[in-house]
């Protein structure tokens, strides 16, 4: 990952399959904390989990957006978008939103 302090809007894949889309400035710390049961209360009951993507943003705001942006996408569209096969939409893709 990145040594950066910077923030993450990443992409989780939960035991049951589900997915869960968070923000964080050290994703490592992070999925360790979701794993532990310290995470969000939606994890506790699905772990373990797995980092499935994570893409850099240049401000929590931005991460914001962008986790609220991605928690309204189909569980279809969020595969798609693992896979390689759906792109971010151009505002973060270069690190802008709104």
């Amino acid at each position: 990952m990145s040594e950066s302090k910077g923030w993450f809007c990443y992409l989780l894949q939960c035991a049951d399959g589900s997915y869960y889309v968070g923000v964080a400035t050290d994703i490592e710390e992070r999925l360790q904390e979701h794993n532990r049961g310290q995470g969000a209360r939606y994890t506790r009951g699905r772990r373990p989990v797995q980092l499935l993507w994570f893409h850099p943003c240049t401000s929590y705001a931005q991460a914001r957006a962008l986790e609220a942006q991605l928690k309204g996408w189909s569980r279809q569209k969020k595969k798609r978008l693992v896979v390689g096969s759906l792109r971010l939409p151009l505002d973060f893709a270069r690190g802008r939103s709104g």
